[in-house]
């Protein structure tokens, strides 16, 4: 597959400890033409999105280079519930426009309130279904359109960000005054050599007229010939 086709895709990551039910909800996703990312907690999801998590075990958080769509979380798993998941992601500044849906195997209607009252899109019970996965379309479908609006947005002001960069502007009066008393010095002593050079010309233009004119006078006197005869 392409690059285009894979960056066409929406982005799904999928956190769930059973390694069961990651694989079904990953092949679901699959066959909705999704691209699947799956980790097995929600400390190691956080550390993907590159948010800060409490846990002393993780390791250093960097944000993800690939766009995230939608995240689709278990409910019930140690160290780190699906709640949890939903409000550490609903508090970043960064992803809490990404739509979050919990699964749970168990029907809790004061658990599914919780949720749904601290952000979550969906509350899924298990085992999840394709009709249930064709209710996520409209929340990636918006989120991605969100995001292609923000870019839109960022590119001019990062142009002109990198236009000022280039061209800084001079905005010290005292420092326009010295540049432009530099330039005067470097021009005054070129202006002095070009005024002494012209006078130093004048005179021998003068001195070559007037020889030339000597050259030309009719009362200088002619030579004389002597020995040179006309025949008649």
């Amino acid at each position: 597959m392409g690059m285009a086709a894979v960056e066409s895709q929406f982005h799904v990551l999928a956190v769930d400890d059973s390694s069961l039910d990651r694989k079904l909800i990953e092949r679901l996703l699959q066959k909705s033409s999704c691209q699947v990312t799956t980790v097995d907690s929600g400390y190691k999801a956080l550390e993907f999105l590159g948010i800060e998590s409490n846990d002393p075990n993780a390791l250093s958080t960097s944000p993800q280079e690939v766009e995230v769509n939608l995240i689709i979380t278990d409910y019930c798993m140690p160290g780190m519930t699906g709640y949890d998941l939903l409000k550490k992601v609903k508090e970043s500044p960064a992803f809490k426009n990404i739509p979050v849906v919990i699964m749970s195997s168990e029907n809790v209607p004061a658990r599914i309130s919780r949720c749904l009252e601290e952000g979550a899109e969906e509350f899924f019970l298990k085992p999840v279904r394709m009709d249930d996965l064709n209710k996520l379309k409209p929340h990636m479908m918006k989120t991605k359109l969100n995001n292609q609006k923000l870019e839109e947005i960022e590119k001019p002001l990062n142009v002109a960000a990198a236009a000022a960069a280039v061209e800084p502007e001079i905005t010290d009066s005292a420092e326009v005054g010295s540049k432009i008393l530099t330039l005067q010095s470097e021009l005054e002593p070129k202006q002095v050599h070009l005024q002494v050079a012209q006078q130093e010309e004048q005179p021998l233009g003068n001195n070559k007229r007037k020889s030339m004119e000597e050259g030309l006078s009719t009362d200088r006197s002619r030579p004389r010939f002597e020995c040179i005869t006309t025949g008649v």
